[in-house]
């Protein structure tokens, strides 16, 4: 008979969702070279090959493909055999930023529950500043925030690139101050923003101020205004108007991981999470993942 060990199970699980070894480990807290053998050993017990690999990328093979759905539900039953040993179920509270969670957020947190069914995940959106300001204060456990200054000094996970989105059928008048959809005037990316304008000596007029950034998004996609946007939560269809309209190159950003949890599923949970986000990593990933998204004219 054969028996499959949860840990190589899991690894696979993982790298199927990330499409990357990288990732994977970084969820599981370990190094990249054991993810490998784990797969491997999983391989070898199974006697086929799950996941086809190229230097570009990591890609489920048929048989890998079969594999998926039924290795999720082996690691959900191991995690929820060892929750039920508990008399309280674990819960962990989790902040990411406003100008960090992007549309793919449901999808992440959807793969997080699969992983872990037994774990009570909260989620806070809200400004980084306001997010760590509260782990500072420990009422959040973890934040995956946008860094703001040289003075934090969280774990990197990745470092983002920033563009000026409008809609593709969104038009600047000639002689106009640029219409801006922006955050309130606390948040670190407005203050960015206006400032690089004010230093290229263009004209700006601030037309939509969003409570979220689905507002903001929302009011670029209705062709209202044009905003400053991490490519990662720029709305699908929009495009980077920056070189059209010679406007000012915006910095990249950090995203930092701040974490206090200890516990081995929540702390499970926290890596998982932060891993998705780093899988714009470096840039080169970015790239691919912009050319899907947005179109830079």
């Amino acid at each position: 008979m054969i028996t499959l060990d949860v840990e190589s199970v899991h690894a696979f699980v993982l790298v199927a969702d990330f499409g990357s070894f990288t990732k994977a480990a970084h969820a599981l807290g370990t190094s990249q070279a054991a993810v490998s053998i784990k797969i491997k050993r999983l391989e070898e017990r199974l006697g086929h090959r799950l996941l086809e690999r190229t230097p570009r990328q990591v890609r489920l093979s048929p048989q890998g493909l079969s594999f998926l759905r039924p290795a999720r539900n082996f690691v959900a039953a191991h995690e929820l055999a060892l929750a039920g040993l508990n008399e309280e179920a674990k819960r962990v509270t989790i902040g990411i930023s406003d100008q960090v969670a992007g549309p793919n957020l449901p999808t992440l947190l959807a793969r997080l529950g699969a992983h872990d069914p037994s774990l009570i995940v909260e989620i806070r959106i809200d400004a980084s500043r306001a997010l760590v300001d509260a782990f500072g204060k420990r009422t959040i456990d973890a934040a995956i925030v946008r860094r703001e200054d040289d003075r934090w000094d969280g774990e990197l996970l990745a470092r983002e690139r920033f563009g000026w989105f409008a809609s593709p059928h969104w038009t600047h008048r000639e002689g106009e101050p640029l219409r801006l959809a922006s955050l309130a005037a606390t948040c670190g990316v407005r203050a960015l923003s206006t400032q690089a304008l004010d230093e290229a000596g263009i004209a700006w007029r601030e037309v939509f101020i969003g409570g979220g950034i689905a507002a903001v998004t929302a009011a670029v996609s209705a062709g209202l205004a044009v905003a400053a946007l991490a490519y990662s939560v720029a709305p699908l269809g929009a495009i980077d108007i920056g070189s059209r309209l010679g406007l000012p190159r915006l910095p990249e950003s950090d995203i930092l991981l701040y974490s206090s949890v200890v516990d081995s599923a929540s702390a499970t949970a926290v890596r998982a999470l932060a891993a998705s986000f780093g899988s714009i990593e470096n840039g080169r990933d970015l790239e691919q993942y912009a050319e899907h998204r947005v179109v830079a004219v």
